[in-house]
């Protein structure tokens, strides 16, 4: 691109389309004291320039006035520019940043690293020096290969570096903002003459998002760049002036050839940071089994409030993350917007392995499987609320374990400057519930000023504070902070063990401990008790199974596995109990419940009954050091064990009131101090330890001693539980009812429940955990009468999808389209033919609704597997939930509408049993003329259809044509006609007028809303003369004279007008 004379100030060359290199090589071309400086710069790709050239041009520009304002503008634009040390894009074609002037080549290369990072916030142009223009130029020294002085400042010239390739100038000085930079003159050289960089590959220089085509690094407006603070991201910060002065230049062959480094510093904190990491243990809760994690979404609230909750998959819907770690971190990508930061979520119940998968990342960075971040910190969220009142990004990136490595200042700002680089994640999220308005709070920018951990937070999650990290969540799916999520980029779920990963992780297990003699044992005792083998998808449950099945193959071959949640920590703890100190139990289990009701997990040195106690606790294994605090601070093995010593205290404790023990059983709501159930396993251990039997269960733990209060108890909780009834709970409070009854073990409490169960059971959008669908199955078996079961949205899997259905008193049952036909494609293959068509014969989808473009296609397949079964099958291979359906809806909006509903047309024939077809919706399908001649072709074959509502479809007299044509094929069974709020004018109007006599069957028209007149009003009503068994024709429109409609309703009642 050629440039003519550029005038005015830098800020109007700023915002040019000119390319600062074009710039640079326009000035150079002017007219400045002959033809010797066009000779000097006519070919700028080709020429390079000596220092005598270099000293005449110094003097030429002293002595001409116009000149020097020339190159004095260039000067303001330099100052201008590099006072922004994040560059944003800067590439090896330009410029490489260089820290510090002794080390000048052997970080040269560093800044190559940085493309894309973020760029300070320039400064306004009334902040820069006013004088720059006039200044004197310095005359040229002797020493002018080592140092020149120019109105930017002092500039060092290197004449040879052996490290660089031909055609790099590396040069420093106080005013351009940095420490050192390298400009190329000539033509960039091959990419086999750049010195190898011992870091990735660095990234090309991005365009510019304002000027297509422009490769400057300034180009972005100051609007994009994000607000940082000065100190934090000049690299000069740390420099002195005595380091930057021009005398200290040091000599030109001195320049060092070693491959480009970090700062000693910056090196000494990566290398402690990675054997942190490295000699962190694994820990004897690592998972022994790779946990599976699955993309999810949010979705809108289902309640009247605005805030949006967690998204229940169909099982077909769900999305492994196969590409592992790897897939996870890339997966805001496609998300981000330039010089963003990335938030990923990665969700699960306590106990599903998420903390060990936050280390798990932590440990493969320091094994340099993530070469991405030059800096991976983990911050386990339960260090953070004791560190002060007042925090710095320093204390936050410092909260790793017990020993805290330091952040000095010259690190704080290598991270500023590379945020990119940068993954930083924060495990237990939960933990900062009383930090919950992160989101809401003022975060500013600022990296060393201190603030409250709340003000941190939303500084990190409003984007603000380190703007273009890699930001990682865990958390559980549940509580106050899962608003927080809705701004997270990418969100994982932990899937937990299949029933099969379940048998993996016995078989390891007994592995690790060196029996591996008693796997076969240990899983057919698994096998004997399916309720604990349906609990244990979680790790926690597993290992807990895998604890008692070794202790009891050491004692006896003939043991056999309790039935229950509450028995099997029985098992664990008894033993142990029995020996201990005294009151040691009663003290461990008041602590958890304490702990839960603060929504905490940790205890402190100081807050148990006596040291015998503590060191009890930890030789038994129910406690262990807390990662990454210090040794004094103890944390439960597993929050389900904290949940069962809350449980024990509730029936053992004398504090407690009776009358106020049914409100921990968390099954009715209360207006007045609810409680919120942290510790979500209470109610069912609750339960158990008061009505299973004593000398089994509390007799175990406790001794006699407690038979009084915990039978006074029993006698509140069964008055309590007697008086709910079951079929007006909601579904996921029956849940819990049905899993406390099972817990009991008591027949007249489980009796009492399933008697009180309803016949149509729904659980619409509550999701079913395979524990869920076992206790579930087992009450419907026992129940002894008939059910019908809706399992939409409850992301049930297909074991458990197929136990239910395949329930003899399960009569009918709804379940998500895809799910169904996986789980007949499965019987299909093992041979289950029987079981295969009673399936077929309870599953319906009256009524169906498509909200959604899956919804279409799911119906479609479905319609797809009965055309293509075998004639010889019965009914014709017809599928009863194909063959039955009644009601349709199509309500996906003005966008996916008119692109889906073709495809809904073109099974729409199958349904020959249809009556109702609803293609009214809140936002408008709009389906139009084209949609309304493809339904129109399918007429012939809904014999049955007696309701067609075309309303809000942006229909015009074509469609109106095309319908009345087709109508006839109707005539004998459809009832109810709609049009209402459409486009269609006189001749749409005329048309459904001569067709009116032919519908023998019609009852309501209902054509308000609409364009035509009053000669297409009269038309109407005179074919409504004519059809004498015609109740209604709804027909106000604001296009009709008040006048023309009134004197038609006078001549005929039937006429609605409004």
């Amino acid at each position: 691109m050629e440039l003519g004379p550029l005038e005015g100030s830098y800020l109007e060359l700023l915002n040019s389309s000119a390319d600062p290199l074009q710039l640079y090589h326009l000035y150079d071309r002017m007219d400045l004291t002959g033809e010797e400086e066009i000779d000097l710069c006519s070919e700028p790709d080709t020429d390079t320039i000596n220092c005598e050239q270099f000293s005449r041009l110094l003097c030429d520009i002293e002595g001409d006035e116009e000149t020097r304002e020339a190159y004095a503008n260039i000067a303001e634009l330099d100052q201008y520019v590099f006072q922004d040390t994040q560059l944003e894009g800067l590439s090896k074609d330009i410029f490489i940043e260089h820290i510090g002037l002794e080390e000048m080549t052997s970080e040269s290369v560093e800044v190559l690293e940085e493309a894309g990072q973020k760029s300070q916030k320039r400064p306004f142009p009334e902040e820069l020096p006013v004088d720059l223009k006039h200044r004197k130029l310095a005359p040229p020294s002797s020493s002018l290969l080592s140092c020149l002085s120019l109105p930017m400042g002092p500039i060092q010239i290197i004449p040879t570096l052996s490290t660089l390739p031909q055609g790099l100038w590396p040069i420093s000085g106080t005013g351009t903002g940095v420490s050192s930079i390298l400009i190329y003159q000539s033509e960039m050289p091959p990419a086999s003459q750049t010195p190898p960089a011992s870091r990735p590959a660095v990234q090309s220089l991005p365009k510019s998002p304002d000027r297509p085509g422009s490769t400057s690094p300034f180009a972005p407006s100051a609007a994009d760049l994000p607000s940082m603070p000065e100190p934090a991201l000049t690299s000069r910060a740390n420099l002195t002036e005595d380091e930057i002065s021009p005398t200290k230049c040091p000599a030109a062959g001195g320049a060092s050839s070693k491959l480009p480094k970090w700062p000693e510093s910056v090196e000494q904190f990566y290398q402690s940071l990675r054997d942190r990491y490295q000699a962190q243990p694994v820990g004897p809760e690592g998972t022994l089994v790779e946990m599976d994690l699955v993309r999810v979404r949010l979705e809108k609230s289902s309640g009247k409030s605005q805030e949006r909750e967690l998204a229940t998959l169909d099982w077909a819907e769900r999305q492994p993350a196969r590409g592992g770690l790897a897939e996870v971190l890339l997966a805001a990508s496609d998300r981000q917007q330039p010089r963003e930061t990335r938030v990923i979520a990665v969700l699960g119940k306590a106990g599903h392995g998420k903390s060990h998968w936050a280390r798990a990342v932590s440990r493969a960075w320091a094994h340099g499987q993530l070469p991405q971040y030059d800096f991976v910190f983990w911050v386990p969220c339960h260090r953070l609320d004791r560190l002060g009142t007042s925090y710095r990004l320093q204390d936050l990136l410092s909260s790793l374990g017990p020993q805290p490595l330091l952040v000095n200042d010259e690190v704080l700002s290598y991270i500023a400057r590379r945020p990119n680089r940068i993954l930083l994640i924060l495990d237990g999220f939960e933990e900062l519930e009383a930090h919950d308005g992160s989101l809401h709070s003022t975060g500013g920018p600022g990296l060393a000023e201190p603030r409250s951990l709340r003000g941190l937070l939303a500084g990190l999650l409003q984007r603000k504070l380190l703007r273009g990290c890699t930001l990682l969540l865990t958390a559980w799916p549940r509580g106050r902070l899962a608003q927080s999520l809705s701004k997270a980029d990418a969100l994982f779920e932990v899937a937990g063990f299949s029933a099969q990963q379940a048998e993996t992780y016995v078989k390891c297990y007994f592995e690790s401990e060196g029996t591996a003699e008693h796997q076969e044992r240990a899983l057919a005792l698994l096998r004997a008790q399916p309720f604990l083998l349906s609990h244990s998808h979680s790790p926690t449950v597993c290992r807990a199974v895998c604890q008692l099945t070794e202790a009891l193959l050491q004692r006896s071959d003939e043991a056999q596995l309790p039935s229950t949640l509450t028995g099997l920590y029985v098992g664990l703890l008894g033993p142990a109990a029995r020996g201990g100190p005294p009151g040691a139990l009663a003290g461990l289990a008041r602590l958890a419940w304490e702990l839960g009701r603060a929504h905490q997990r940790g205890l402190k040195a100081g807050c148990f009954p006596s040291a015998e106690a503590r060191a009890w606790a930890v030789a038994q294994g129910w406690l262990r050091p807390t990662p990454g605090a210090p040794e004094t601070e103890l944390a439960f093995s597993s929050f389900l064990l904290q949940c069962f010593l809350g449980a024990v205290w509730l029936a053992l404790s004398g504090e407690i009131k009776d009358k106020e023990l049914p409100q921990y059983l968390a099954l009715t709501p209360r207006k007045k101090r609810p409680y919120d159930n942290w510790l979500e396993g209470v109610p069912r251990f609750l339960v158990g330890l008061v009505f299973q039997p004593r000398a089994g269960c509390l007799g175990a733990l406790a001794g006699p001693a407690a038979s009084t209060s915990v039978d006074r108890k029993q006698k509140v909780l069964t008055r309590y539980l007697k008086r709910l009834q079951p079929g007006t709970l909601r579904a996921g409070r029956l849940l819990e009812l049905l899993h406390c009854a099972h817990e009991a073990l008591d027949p007249g409490l489980w009796q009492h429940v399933l008697q009180g169960l309803p016949a149509r059971l729904s659980f619409l959008g509550t999701r079913l955990t395979p524990p869920d669908t076992h206790v579930l199955g087992s009450a419907l078996e026992a129940a002894g009468q008939d059910f019908s079961l809706d399992l939409r949205g409850t992301g049930i899997d297909p074991s458990g999808l197929g136990s239910l259905v395949g329930l003899s008193c399960v009569t009918r049952f709804r379940a998500a389209l895809s799910d169904t036909v996986e789980l007949w494609e499965s019987l299909q293959q093992r041979g289950e033919a029987k079981l295969l068509r009673a399936v077929e014969e309870k599953f319906t989808i009256e009524p169906f609704k498509a909200k959604s473009m899956k919804d279409v296609e799911d119906l479609g397949n479905l319609v797809q597997i009965q055309r293509t079964r075998s004639s010889s099958e019965a009914a014709a291979g017809e599928l009863p939930a194909v063959r039955d359906l009644k009601k349709l809806e199509f309500a996906l909006g003005p966008v996916l509408g008119p692109q889906v509903f073709p495809k809904l047309v073109k099974i729409l024939e199958a349904f020959t049993s249809l009556q109702h077809l609803d293609l009214d919706s809140l936002s408008e399908n709009k389906i139009g003329d084209e949609g309304v001649a493809q339904l129109s072709a399918t007429f012939p074959q809904l014999k049955a259809l007696e309701t067609l509502n075309l309303s809000q479809n942006n229909i015009t007299d074509v469609g109106a044509c095309k319908l009345a044509e087709a109508l006839p094929a109707l005539a004998k069974s459809l009832l109810r006609l709609s049009l209402y709020n459409n486009c269609i004018c006189d001749a749409g109007a005329e048309s459904l007028a001569h067709v009116l006599p032919d519908m023998v069957s019609l009852r309501v028209l209902d054509v308000q809303y609409n364009k035509f007149t009053a000669a297409g009003a009269q038309q109407l009503a005179a074919g409504l003369r004519k059809c004498p068994q015609v109740k209604t024709l709804a027909m106000w429109t604001p296009t009709i004279p008040f006048g023309v409609q009134e004197h038609l309703q006078q001549l005929d009642p039937r006429i609605i007008l409004r």
